[in-house]
């Protein structure tokens, strides 16, 4: 396994330490949650970043690096709808979008087309990722003042941002694969 993929596998665990830290809750385990978040969200460019520079892009690669995406977008959004963070229907809408990219995804590949991802989908998962950062900030009660403050005047951008960018690059991908649908 090359250092890429080592790292998108990285993410998993890591999603799975912000899983289990949100479980438990309190200020510690928020503070493990939130660290645990960022260096899931840092390797996420990491990994990308790296295949591409090290021309070390695999099948394998191609796969786990959006899946372990979603597993972390989707564990955080639920999170957060459950502590009344963001709408539960944004959660939908938000999940429900990923299953129609990776839908659409599957019949283009059956199909021999290639559906990259664009600017959009990117934008998207940074807001979404922002969001994530700034609700864990929100959620730790120590004496960050400061920051809690500043994550009151974000959330609301970065949630509606997430929202607004997910509507746009789902929309922006039927319109790509209308002709893959019209058999």
């Amino acid at each position: 396994m090359n250092l890429p993929n080592s790292i998108t596998f990285a993410r998993l665990i890591l999603t799975g330490i912000f899983i289990g830290a949100v479980t438990v809750g309190g200020t510690a385990a928020y503070l493990v949650g939130l660290i645990a978040f960022v260096l899931a969200t840092i390797s996420d460019w990491l990994d990308g970043y790296l295949a591409r520079k090290l021309n070390l892009v695999t099948s394998l690669g191609k796969l786990m690096d959006p899946l372990a995406d979603k597993i972390l977008v989707a564990s955080a959004f639920v999170f957060f709808s459950s502590e009344n963070l963001c709408p539960v229907w944004v959660t939908a809408v938000i999940i429900g979008r990923e299953f129609l990219v990776t839908g659409l995804r599957q019949i283009a590949v059956e199909k021999g087309v290639v559906m990259a991802a664009d600017r959009l989908g990117k934008w998207k998962t940074t807001f979404q990722l922002a969001f994530g950062i700034t609700c864990m900030v929100w959620l730790i009660k120590a004496d960050w003042n400061v920051l809690r403050g500043l994550s009151e005047i974000l959330l609301p951008i970065f949630l509606w941002g997430s929202f607004l960018l997910t509507v746009l690059s789902g929309a922006n991908y039927l319109r790509k694969g209308k002709e893959l649908l019209s058999d």
